[in-house]
């Protein structure tokens, strides 16, 4: 464990020794409490996926091509018309 002013002193070292595996992990302690812990990127949690799952409900046939959308976006003859400045 070592202070903030320390770890900022040293962060390239620091970076360096995790990243070798030198040592497993950097804790920085604020006023001699930890605060943050330097792991290497592969010791970072992963994000979990789905993390909203089940809360919406998504309408049927929302994945379905729907073809006037589609004719807007393949009509060369559509123009939205001039620009606004609203």
């Amino acid at each position: 464990m070592m202070n903030i002013l320390e770890a900022k002193t040293s962060l390239s070292k620091l970076v360096a020794s995790v990243e070798s595996g030198e040592v497993s992990e950097v804790i920085i302690a604020r006023n001699g409490k930890p605060a943050a812990r330097l792991v290497p990127i592969e010791k970072m949690p992963k994000v979990r996926i789905g993390l909203f799952e089940g809360q919406y409900v998504i309408p049927d046939g929302l994945d379905q091509p729907d073809e006037d959308i589609a004719r807007l976006f393949n009509d060369s003859h559509w123009n939205p018309g001039p620009a606004s400045d609203a």
